[in-house]
């Protein structure tokens, strides 16, 4: 069975699509603390930190692809 893919077009905003879904993430972090009786002050500061170093991580990773592709 051979199953085709989709050609999709890459973003143009590749950074900007990650911190969307991080942010995301993050309210899920703070939404789930909240439904199971966590502290929101933790889950606020957990999520917080998880979406600056997911996002400093995508932009670090972003430049470092950019780089590479100019030295080609």
């Amino acid at each position: 069975m051979k199953w085709d893919v989709p050609s999709v077009p890459a973003s143009q905003h590749p950074v900007r699509d990650s911190m969307i879904i991080y942010g995301v993430l993050a309210i899920v972090i703070v939404a789930i603390s909240g439904l199971t009786g966590g502290g929101w002050t933790r889950a606020v500061v957990v999520a917080a930190a998880f979406f600056v170093g997911a996002s400093a991580w995508s932009w670090w990773r972003s430049r470092r692809r950019l780089e590479q592709e100019r030295r080609r």
